[in-house]
């Protein structure tokens, strides 16, 4: 399976699940993106991300939202509220390059990407709502940078069409998220399943972008083998804006890259062997053969004279019919695990 790097870090089978914090539409100051970004590079994550759009170019002014985060509202409007200039692009991506964070973000029109290329980006992420927006796909992948594909909506036909044209225009650099566009989405509607799926259908990193509330999909996610989570974050769940309510605060954020890290080494290798720790347990707990009684030396051992029972550093049970006839070597106490050495 092929890797795609971020930064330093890279998104695949063999590294570590890539954690992204994603911050836009939660903020419209620096003041607030610096306060998030601390606070993402606090808790653990690996990549901060941001959303470039422009209102003109990213709807009309009759498109409308009727979300729980959102209510029934004019589309136009709220991205005109959320817009951010190129000073405020500037100052993030050298905020965290100051605090050693990789930052990328996700253009919705060919103008964003003049900016963002202006800026400095390094990577793309796609988001759902132009997953299968070709035009545009070919203009991102053209560029050649590293490209994170979001899923939402799409049917399997879908995304491999979106795949081979990213594809086609040869840039190989492409991870894969899966995704459901609900603002805030029942776990219920997650189908999660689709990960390892995706995985075995690209051959390429897939992740799972999560819009749920809480963490629980998220680490489930990441024990059905998703390279990458991507989830919304804020200072604060009451703030206003869009996002807010179904974002992670920074208890949640911090939780989620603590046990995401934990459930990276409770899921191991895949090779069934006993633990480091069971290696003295299964001594102690297993069974083995056990003499019922006292055993003198040149006695034929019968059945009746032996017992399966803990400890287990006596001859395996597996051998009970074998023993069974043979002549003790030596006096075996009562109690006693048998070993090979008494018979």
């Amino acid at each position: 399976m092929k890797s795609v790097q971020l930064g330093n870090k890279s998104i695949g089978e063999h590294f570590p699940v890539y954690i992204i914090a994603e911050i836009g539409g939660n903020f419209v100051r620096l003041k607030e993106a610096k306060q998030m970004i601390d606070l993402a590079v606090r808790a653990g994550a690996d990549a901060i991300k941001i959303q470039t759009f422009r209102a003109d170019t990213i709807t009309s002014k009759k498109a409308v939202y009727d979300m729980p985060n959102t209510g029934h509202a004019n589309q136009y409007e709220l991205f005109k509220k959320y817009e951010i200039d190129m000073d405020l692009h500037k100052a993030l991506w050298g905020y965290c390059k100051q605090k050693g964070i990789f930052v990328f973000s996700t253009p919705s029109h060919w103008t964003d990407l003049e900016l963002l290329e202006k800026v400095g980006c390094e990577a793309y992420k796609i988001g759902s709502d132009d997953s299968c927006n070709h035009p545009f796909l070919e203009q991102v992948a053209s560029v050649g940078k590293p490209i994170v594909l979001s899923t939402g909506m799409c049917t399997m036909q879908e995304v491999e069409e979106s795949v081979s044209v990213i594809l086609g225009k040869g840039n190989p650099n492409l991870a894969l998220l899966h995704c459901v566009t609900n603002y805030p989405s029942d776990p219920i509607h997650s189908n999660l399943k689709v990960i390892p799926e995706m995985k075995r259908r690209f051959g390429l990193p897939v992740g799972y972008s999560d819009h749920t509330q809480g963490n629980l999909c998220c680490l489930a996610a990441v024990a059905l083998g998703a390279h990458a989570v991507e989830k919304h974050f804020t200072y604060d769940k009451k703030a206003d804006g869009p996002d807010h309510l179904l974002s992670a605060n920074p208890e949640e954020m911090m939780q989620l890259c603590k046990n995401v890290r934990i459930l990276e080494k409770a899921l191991g290798d895949g090779v069934k062997r006993p633990s480091e720790g069971e290696l003295t347990t299964r001594i102690n707990n297993r069974k083995s053969i056990v003499s019922r009684q006292d055993i003198q030396k040149g006695k034929m051992i019968t059945k009746d004279m032996i017992a399966i029972k803990r400890p287990g550093f006596g001859i395996q049970p597996k051998f009970f019919q074998e023993i069974t006839g043979r002549v003790a070597k030596v006096d075996i106490k009562a109690e006693s695990p048998v070993l090979w050495d008494y018979v």
